[in-house]
């Protein structure tokens, strides 16, 4: 089963991380993201518990559930489709205060269904998907970056 887990730590407070982090339209702001939207909101708020999203890269589609949303520690979320295919057993990110801002511990851990070459198909999506998630907490760090000077 891949695993894919990326950690890194931004200097920005905890909630802020978090907010950026669990609302996908801001993934747009890495490179690879063309697309990111809320198909469906959530119970208890947009990007809440249920919430339906989407995101495009150029590599892949994803069609995302939050399953647990805990501001500003948790959330946790399934992809219930994708191209390429992917059989999503957990996606996760963690946040927690450290000295100098908010470490995030994203972790994703799926199965690829194919017949022929899955544990190969699977080391290239998880090396891609770790790219990605490490684009995706650069963007993140310096878009809060900006918004820490501004303010």
């Amino acid at each position: 089963m891949p695993t894919i887990t990326v950690q890194r730590t931004i200097a920005a407070p905890i909630g802020e991380v978090f907010d950026w982090l669990s609302t996908a339209t801001n993934y747009t702001k890495a490179p690879g993201v063309l697309r990111a939207r809320l198909a469906e909101p959530g119970e208890d708020g947009a990007f809440g518990n249920g919430a339906v999203r989407e995101v495009t890269s150029v590599m892949a589609w994803f069609r995302e559930v939050i399953s647990e949303h805990h501001r500003p520690d948790a959330f946790d979320y399934l992809i219930v489709k994708s191209r390429p295919k992917l059989l999503h057993r957990s996606g996760q990110m963690r946040f927690r205060e450290v000295a100098g801002g908010t470490e995030v511990t994203w972790t994703s851990v799926f199965d690829v269904p194919s017949p022929i070459a899955a544990d190969a198909v699977g080391r290239v999506l998880a090396q891609v998907g770790r790219t990605g998630f490490t684009l995706i907490l650069k963007a993140a760090e310096r878009d809060l970056a900006a918004r820490q000077t501004t303010a």
